[in-house]
């Protein structure tokens, strides 16, 4: 795991940023991006990936919706045969050809609604399989049955909350940290349940209200102000890049990267 600031280095800091992606290349990749923007990463995994060792099920079209569900795919051997390929966004397609595979679709916008919108036309009486975690919208499987789609869904994977995650929820109930990155509704629940577990969960929630809290997406900001946090921003590109560099410009328009 990257490594975290210790508490001096932390205070010494301009601007702290705490992002809860998996312990993995894409916590390493957002750390970097941190630091190459002049912010002080404050790496918290709130996620964790448990195999199913399930496998997806033959269809005319298949959809993956993140580089963890393609990669587990890959490694149980699964082969698309006839089936249109899709993935939720350029992450995943990007997993997907690196693992051999080709990708027929890639939605304008990278969202469950944006997949169902990208689908809907075509897929009236087709076999349609949906394979992602356990925490997956449920905005696609629906959209794709009014649509009039035989949707079946393949959990590959579960989404835990590490055991060890919850550092950022003690610098945000004292007021340190600056800016929270959500990538999905889940990373704000595993944030609060952390929180609850320290018990500081109204502390870290105010913390929060005072910093800069930017969401990926709508479904994102949408489960953080139902538990009582204030959104600041949602980019228009659902991606973490967006995210991070949009979080950081709005929380400090004056400050330049490194």
């Amino acid at each position: 795991m990257a490594e975290f600031p210790d508490r001096e280095t932390v205070e010494r800091a301009r601007l702290t940023v705490a992002l809860f992606r998996p312990d993995d290349d894409r916590l390493a990749d957002g750390v970097e991006l941190l630091r190459s923007l002049g912010a002080t990463p404050v790496p918290d995994p709130m996620l964790a990936v448990e195999p199913t060792d399930a496998t997806p099920r033959q269809a005319e079209y298949v959809v993956f919706t993140s580089k963890t569900g393609v990669e587990l795919a890959a490694e149980a051997g699964w082969e698309p045969d006839d089936a249109v390929v899709c993935a939720i966004g350029s992450r995943t397609a990007r997993a997907l050809r690196e693992a051999g595979y080709r990708v027929d679709l890639v939605p304008e916008e990278f969202t469950s609604a944006g997949l169902v919108a990208a689908l809907e036309a075509d897929v009236d009486g087709a076999s349609v399989e949906v394979a992602r975690s356990d925490h997956g919208s449920a905005v696609l499987l629906e959209g794709l049955r009014e649509a009039g789609a035989d949707v079946h869904e393949t959990v590959l994977y579960r989404l835990v909350r590490p055991e060890d995650s919850g550092r950022s929820t003690e610098l945000a109930a004292d007021g340190d940290l600056d800016v929270a990155l959500f990538t999905s509704s889940l990373t704000v629940e595993h944030f609060l349940d952390a929180a609850e577990a320290g018990g500081i969960r109204e502390e870290a929630i105010a913390g929060l209200n005072e910093a800069v809290v930017a969401a990926i997406g709508a479904p994102t900001r949408e489960t953080a102000e139902s538990l009582g946090v204030a959104v600041d921003l949602v980019p228009e590109t659902a991606s973490f890049e967006a995210l991070a560099t949009e979080a950081v410009e709005f929380a400090a328009p004056s400050h330049e990267g490194e």
